[in-house]
């Protein structure tokens, strides 16, 4: 008979996979409190009793009340650097990053800025979601320039990568307001994919002189 103190507690996998169904349902009672009654007016005590936890559990899961909101920030930051990381053989940085916005905006992929009527207006009528939104974007920013450092050769920090990555997180950040634009609007997701690809085609494309061959693998 194993006297192995884990025996004492459940496996670390079944703690894993409560601790994930756990942070699923906060989020999920937050987001609904959030589009009926509004981001701004809702408190963490309201989605701790909603989900009928601690108020401290939602802040251990969710250190600010943005985090319950903009549950997909950490695919979002990382999305640009990934892509460049696992180009394909001899495509450039401004390649891949256009083939990939493409394939999402095809798949009116979340992450992209495909979040449907109801969550658009929700953070377009949020100042700290908005102003949460513009960081992340930054975020993302920052991380692309260290991934096309890093594919370059380059020191991070230099001034060239960090440039690139401004000139393509901006048209990255234009093509993710456009969709909540047409979102705004009521447009569904299968119009607006066939309106930014098309737009995206000709905002890449400003790029094509100056990084064409940039960080090519």
């Amino acid at each position: 008979m194993t006297t192995d103190a884990t025996s004492s507690g459940p496996p670390t996998g079944l703690r894993e996979s409560k601790k994930q169904e756990t942070r699923q349902l906060i989020s999920d009672v937050a987001t609904g409190l959030f589009l009926a009654q509004g981001f701004e007016q809702t408190t963490i005590a309201e989605i701790a009793a909603a989900a009928r936890v601690a108020k401290k559990t939602v802040t251990n899961y969710f250190p600010r009340k943005e985090d319950l909101a903009l549950d997909h920030q950490d695919a979002f930051t990382a999305s640009l650097a990934g892509t460049v990381t696992g180009r394909q053989a001899g495509e450039s940085a401004l390649s891949a990053l256009r083939r990939a916005f493409a394939d999402a905006a095809a798949d009116a992929d979340p992450v992209a800025g495909f979040s449907g009527l109801d969550f658009a207006r929700m953070i377009a009528d949020s100042p700290t979601l908005s102003a949460r939104l513009r960081d992340l974007h930054d975020l993302r920013e920052a991380a692309l320039a260290d991934a096309l450092a890093d594919a370059t050769g380059s020191p991070r920090g230099d001034i060239t990568p960090r440039t690139a990555a401004a000139l393509l997180g901006a048209v990255h950040r234009t093509l993710f307001q456009r969709i909540q634009e047409l979102t705004l609007t009521g447009q569904d997701n299968a119009r607006i994919s066939a309106t930014v690809i098309a737009e995206a085609d000709s905002a890449f494309g400003l790029l094509e002189p100056s990084l064409a061959d940039y960080a090519a693998a």
